[in-house]
């Protein structure tokens, strides 16, 4: 029996953790065990991204690329350059200097729309809000069933008016970054069972619950909610398959962690990572995605390659203490329990 809307043999999805985690290792891996991965699209050039599709369509079960829709917002180019002032001194500690002209780009997004038009997958997701109807449309012309990430009924209701084929209901306590329309507003604390049926009551489309996922448990709480499955990142993440840096898995571990916390220090856009001092430091960056993520891409690269757990983006959703090592397949299949 297959999941509704995906086709996999397990209600479970492993989520498309961009920057590095989910890699076409961990797809494989989420395949064999029955599960649905989303290839991470975001900061990829389209290439990258093709070789990637043609890699795992190779393994013959059906799979999802996941996008982000560009922004649209202006940039407030005073505070950004008053944000580059104040990242300074942690980018001299690299010998780096801060742009302070703000970068801006669409990830590509008209080259791989025109991709998965050309060589099209099952399922594209949709995360950072809403495109226009003619590219949404493409892609289900093309034979992709298209899903929507929302974190309101408000914006569940949007999608579906644009015709999309399914939703993915992420709660606050996702790891990484916010599906939320508008960056400048923090996601609701509504536990995401509560969430999946708040948003059922206003669109009738199959639902992928996520967000704050510990175990088998939280899997069938959400399925029961109304999920027709239910995806999954942070506890992948410390997975052998998942490219996690090193940094990153040793920061999962460390028991010195305390809590996970809302951030735009990074990126310009609300995420969920582990608390460190960079956060600390820098409550009150500017609402600018991606000219936030382009300043302190350097910085954050070299903080990964030094080991330095203190400014780097340790992304994790408020279930990272469960997150297991070993096998990704045995993960997921032991998530699925007996949903299976």
């Amino acid at each position: 029996m297959s999941t509704p809307l995906l086709g996999s043999a397990l209600p479970v999805v492993a989520a498309p953790m961009a920057g590095g985690p989910m890699n076409t290792r961990l797809a494989g891996a989420a395949i064999s065990a029955g599960a649905f991965p989303f290839l991470a699209g975001g900061y990829k050039t389209p290439e990258a991204l093709a070789g990637e599709i043609a890699e795992v369509r190779g393994l013959g079960a059906p799979f999802g690329v996941n996008l982000f829709v560009p922004a649209a917002d202006p940039v407030d180019e005073a505070a950004f350059r008053a944000y580059a002032a104040e990242l300074a001194p942690e980018a001299a500690a690299y010998g780096l200097t801060p742009d302070t002209v703000p970068v801006r780009d669409d990830d590509h997004w008209g080259e791989k729309i025109a991709l998965l038009v050309a060589d099209p997958v099952p399922v594209v997701s949709l995360t950072f809000g809403l495109p226009g109807p003619a590219d949404i449309r493409a892609l289900q012309r093309a034979g992709s069933r298209v899903v929507a990430s929302v974190t309101t009924p408000d914006e569940a209701a949007r999608a579906a008016a644009l015709g999309v084929d399914g939703l993915v209901v992420q709660g606050a306590g996702a790891g990484g970054h916010s599906a939320t329309f508008d960056p400048a507003a923090d996601p609701a604390d509504i536990p995401v069972a509560e969430l999946i049926r708040r948003v059922r009551a206003r669109v009738d489309l199959p639902i992928i619950g996520a967000g704050g996922v510990q175990g088998p448990r939280d899997v069938r709480e959400l399925l029961d909610a109304g999920a027709v499955a239910v995806a999954v990142g942070t506890l992948l993440l410390r997975t052998d398959e998942a490219g996690t840096s090193p940094t990153h898995r040793a920061a999962l571990a460390d028991p010195a962690a305390t809590e996970t916390v809302l951030t735009r220090a990074f990126t310009g856009r609300p995420a969920r990572a582990l608390r460190n001092g960079f956060i600390d430091r820098h409550p009150h960056a500017p609402t600018a995605y991606p000219a936030v993520h382009h300043l302190t891409r350097q910085l954050r690269q070299a903080a990964g390659a030094a080991g330095d757990a203190d400014r780097l983006h340790l992304w994790a959703g408020v279930g990272w203490r469960a997150a297991p090592t070993g096998p990704a397949a045995d993960v997921l299949r032991a998530l699925a329990g007996d949903a299976a």
